[in-house]
């Protein structure tokens, strides 16, 4: 083999370990890091303590800088890896890293090492003309083919009666999924930019009583229409919401059989396409959209934010990266000298807090980003049931009486018309919960492991 090509696979597997342990230390913190095969006697690893956390994300980005600068197979796949996925993998990582240490570790120089690692390997894929954005925002999680997507940087692809999976059962099905709340659904801004505080759009959220057949096998029934009320918003809000309002006591079949229902009144929409067919749909095991893994929307919010973070964000990089998003779905631009949004809960700067709304609103429903974001950022307080009871809170059902025939009984409703989704429990944040605990399985078969701060 050549040297070259030796290099290329040593790239490909040193970027296998670098992602697998930026996802151990993204969880746990301190880890393992080995760097040689392992043997029996090895006994000062395989029972010795964790290795510090930086140390093991300092080797990390030796291993994607390695794996950037060396890998050369596949270079034009969106199904394999390659170079463009490596930059992919290391812009999120360092992202992380930059803004963990800023608002963790409180430690300057190592957010901006990494934060300019962040932008440079962003910079490597907005530099090549192979990615864009797609044009239609939806279809990029609805489609059983993403060949051809420009905005793909790898993606999985599901072959029918091969290799499929339950993703539009699971969020459109008859067991009840975790609806947006309306902390979430407050922070889409509104079509003329604004947000809730200061929009002169109707800020009205009551839908209207529609009479429609599912198709559920129960006949005509009255339904909650709130499509006007996403017509005030943000347009990706309605790509990822169903207009029909579906809770306990007023499920809705959006393509018949089952009736699905949502903890907070919302309904997922994102991934479901009618692409399939009805009894594909409902099914575990049926479901052939592809999915994204990385692609270049998230480049765009992550070179956005480490301009940010590092100070250094101008009116032309945003044209680059937010401003590209928001033309997509027809919304005003974003500039540096965005005025406050009293709703800005996080004691950051209004440019980070809009970059930090843009990519909530763009990400939403996928890969978890929410959590992890907050994660970096130092904000897991803000999920607190008590201290923000709109994490807790659904859509608006205030106007509805047993007039509107809308079975009422099986949902509590707050004093201020909204869903109450607590179900008598509260979600209390502890410090700890910035890492996961060690197992006690893994305490037992080394007593040095430690546990996480806490725990």
């Amino acid at each position: 083999m050549s040297d070259p090509s030796k290099a290329n696979w040593g790239g490909l597997a040193r970027l296998y370990r670098a992602w697998q342990h930026y996802k151990l230390v993204r969880a746990f913190g301190d880890c393992y890091w080995v760097d040689h095969v392992l043997d029996v006697t090895d006994e000062g690893i395989l029972y010795g303590p964790r290795q510090p956390r930086n140390e093991v994300m300092d080797k990390v980005l030796a291993d994607l800088d390695f794996a950037c600068n060396n890998i050369t197979a596949n270079a034009g796949s969106r199904t394999a890896y390659n170079v463009y996925v490596a930059n992919a993998m290391k812009a999120e990582v360092c992202l992380f890293e930059g803004t963990y240490s800023k608002y963790v570790t409180k430690d300057a120089a190592r957010a901006n090492k990494y934060l300019e690692a962040a932008k440079a390997a962003c910079k490597v894929i907005m530099g090549n003309t192979n990615y864009d954005l797609n044009p239609d925002f939806k279809s990029n999680f609805d489609q059983l083919d993403l060949a051809g997507n420009k905005e793909m940087i790898l993606y999985k692809h599901y072959v029918y009666n091969v290799l499929g999976h339950g993703t539009v059962d699971y969020t459109c099905g008859s067991t009840q999924v975790h609806g947006m709340t309306k902390d979430a659904f407050d922070n889409y801004l509104f079509k003329d930019g604004k947000p809730k505080a200061t929009t002169t759009c109707d800020k009205n959220e009551a839908g209207k009583i529609v009479k429609l057949d599912d198709n559920s096998g129960f006949g005509e029934a009255n339904f909650v229409d709130i499509s006007d009320v996403l017509a005030q918003r943000d347009p990706r809000m309605a790509a990822q919401v169903d207009h029909i309002l579906q809770f306990p006591g007023c499920g809705y079949a959006r393509f018949g059989g089952a009736q699905s229902t949502s903890s907070t009144g919302y309904g997922v929409l994102l991934f479901d396409t009618n692409a399939m067919k009805n009894t594909d749909r409902q099914s575990i095991g049926t479901n052939t959209t592809d999915a994204p893994i990385f692609w270049y929307a998230q480049i765009l919010l992550n070179y956005a934010e480490a301009c940010a973070e590092l100070g250094t964000i101008t009116d032309a990089d945003l044209n680059l990266s937010i401003n590209k998003l928001r033309d997509r779905v027809g919304m005003p631009h974003l500039t540096t000298a965005v005025a406050a949004d009293p709703a800005n809960n996080m004691g950051v700067s209004n440019i980070i807090w809009e970059i930090r709304r843009e990519r909530r609103v763009e990400m939403m429903y996928c890969q978890n980003d929410r959590y992890y974001s907050l994660q970096r950022w130092n904000q897991l307080e803000l999920l607190d049931t008590q201290k923000h009871p709109d994490q807790c809170r659904g859509a608006y059902v205030g106007n509805l009486t047993a007039a509107d025939g809308i079975d009422m009984s099986q949902i509590t409703v707050d004093a201020d018309g909204y869903i109450n989704c607590k179900n008598g429990n509260d979600r209390i944040y502890d410090a700890k919960y910035l890492l996961f605990p060690i197992p006690n399985g893994q305490k037992t078969l080394n007593s040095k492991i430690g546990q996480n701060p806490g725990w």
